[in-house]
């Protein structure tokens, strides 16, 4: 499952219990990438308020399908199966449209963007997304003010960017760890927004 040692919940004890017991999802299952972080369980309690906060919290006023697909292209381009994987299911569940969401993941899969049945602002924030997550020393001020232009206020943009931010950090949390899917459930996630500090993954 990992290139580290980890602690499985059976076995955790003290504050990684704890955290543990608050992001538990069905029969005490933890996600993968969640215990590469049990010997050190601060970054696990960094790693999980960040992610909150930045993908499932009711402030946020894009459509979490809309956050998820950043995330889940933005994984794609950065070749994390894991959170590709985890992140389409999320991306499916809250779009409600079994066919409009396959029709966005082989728009991914295929790096065409422009074909997914997505609007125009939609497809230029995805765009953003690609730039930021390739080549992000190559970043202008107008990549910003084309959001603007297309409709997106600051917030927004805010918001785009740092779904983008958080998905280039677990990305890198996984793929520098080795974590796979292996007895991973998929899908799973902390959904209650009205309470940033709900964790449980449902």
């Amino acid at each position: 499952m990992a290139w580290i040692k980890t602690i499985n919940f059976a076995d955790a004890t003290g504050r990684l219990r704890q955290l543990y017991e608050r992001i538990t999802g069905p029969d005490n299952n933890v996600d993968n990438i969640m215990m590469m972080h049990s010997l050190r369980p601060n970054t696990m309690e960094g790693h999980m308020a960040i992610y909150k906060y930045v993908l499932h919290h009711s402030s946020n006023s894009l459509p979490k399908w809309f956050l998820e697909t950043i995330g889940t292209y933005v994984s794609y381009l950065n070749k994390c199966d894991y959170c590709f994987e985890h992140h389409f299911v999320g991306l499916k569940r809250d779009l409600m449209n079994q066919e409009r969401a396959r029709a966005i993941r082989d728009a991914i899969t295929t790096d065409n963007i422009e074909a997914a049945p997505l609007n125009t602002k939609e497809v230029l924030a995805l765009t953003y997304a690609k730039k930021l997550t390739l080549t992000p020393a190559k970043m202008i001020e107008d990549d910003v003010k084309k959001l603007r232009t297309v409709g997106f206020d600051d917030g927004e943009i805010l918001e785009i960017n740092q779904v983008i931010a958080y998905f280039a950090y677990a990305n890198r949390t996984v793929l520098g760890l080795g974590c796979s899917l292996d007895g991973d459930i998929i899908g799973l996630s902390p959904n209650n927004s009205n309470d940033p500090t709900d964790w449980t993954h449902k």
